[in-house]
């Protein structure tokens, strides 16, 4: 019976060892490619869209060293812009938390949507602002607004999901005239 347990603690160790040699040399590959762990798209797919690219930044965290000052997220350049629309401030949004779960390798942001923002904004494991804490869009009660300047509302789907309402031009949250993402 000793033998049995102590070749089953071998083979947990072995299968421990293993994913941690591939884990470690992983991480090295995605960190020369670029990009943090994490971050890289799944299916080997490229992320496209508005705020992925190569002008494109991405978060780099204690595995690939810390952000410097001078590193800015790019994800929600254009947010709010008289360019764009709402669709496209939702979809910028929506990217934004799929970058926060690959980045810090956590659910999506819990709270209200001042402690979400904040969390976006580098009160993370990171320390890294996922959005600019100067962004525009935010207001100086620290709330992530829309075009119109109403804070949104995020609704927790699970936690790889995020529902973003926007209260549209009348600033008025659930009327027929409410913008929302549900990816």
């Amino acid at each position: 019976m000793k033998r049995r347990s102590a070749l089953a603690a071998a083979a947990v160790l072995a299968l421990a060892g293993g994913w941690a040699w591939w884990s470690l040399g992983h991480a090295a590959r995605v960190r020369l490619a670029g990009r943090p762990p994490g971050l890289e798209a799944r299916g080997g797919a490229q992320m496209s869209g508005p705020t992925a690219g190569p002008n494109a930044s991405v978060p780099s965290g204690p595995l690939a060293g810390a952000p410097s000052s001078s590193e800015r997220s790019q994800l929600v350049e254009g947010l709010n812009s008289p360019s764009g629309d709402i669709h496209a401030d939702l979809r910028m949004i929506d990217q934004v938390f799929l970058a926060y779960r690959s980045g810090t390798r956590q659910l999506n942001p819990i709270g209200e949507n001042r402690e979400i923002t904040a969390a976006l904004t580098g009160k993370n494991k990171l320390g890294f602002a996922f959005i600019p804490p100067d962004c525009p869009a935010i207001n100086a009660k620290g709330e992530l607004c829309d075009r119109w300047g109403t804070p949104y509302f995020f609704h927790q789907l699970s936690g790889q999901r995020m529902g973003i309402r926007s209260a549209g031009p009348d600033k008025e949250m659930w009327t027929a005239d409410d913008q929302v993402l549900t990816p």
